[in-house]
């Protein structure tokens, strides 16, 4: 299984689709997944680099709280995250990202503002991980 990411059509929010052979790589693809909603960030240096745990959590808690991490620093340092690493840590995540601030990529979307719980799904299946989310804008 390869990994990837894509949106999918939805009525006044924004859905995303995630995939990768492993939990941790899904992750990944998913916050690419939600940057690309609404940034452009191709051919865009990463500046800066962010080390972050999020703490114990099942599956689900762990993918919306890493996806309300991009939504918070945006918010409050103005950064997005380029490439992001997740591992597993004390059964929570340990994150890595390299960054860039907001103000270098151009914006293509509107700005997500809260993940939403309703159809929320992250699971394993015969090929792989796959997560679905939708994004409130």
């Amino acid at each position: 299984m390869d990994r990837g990411h894509r949106t999918v059509a939805h009525t006044a929010d924004v859905r995303i689709e995630a995939w990768a052979p492993d939990r941790d790589g899904c992750l990944a693809e998913a916050v690419a997944a939600l940057v690309a909603t609404f940034a452009d960030t191709d051919a865009v240096p990463a500046t800066g680099e962010t080390t972050f745990e999020l703490p114990v959590g099942d599956n689900d808690e762990l993918l919306v709280g890493l996806l309300d991490e991009v939504i918070f620093r945006l918010e409050t340092e103005g950064t997005l995250p380029l490439v992001t690493e997740a591992q597993p840590a004390d059964g929570g995540l340990r994150v890595r990202w390299r960054t860039v601030d907001a103000d270098a990529v151009e914006l293509v979307g509107a700005v997500p503002k809260a993940v939403s719980l309703h159809a929320l799904r992250f699971d394993r299946d015969a090929t792989g991980w796959r997560c679905a989310v939708t994004v409130d804008v």
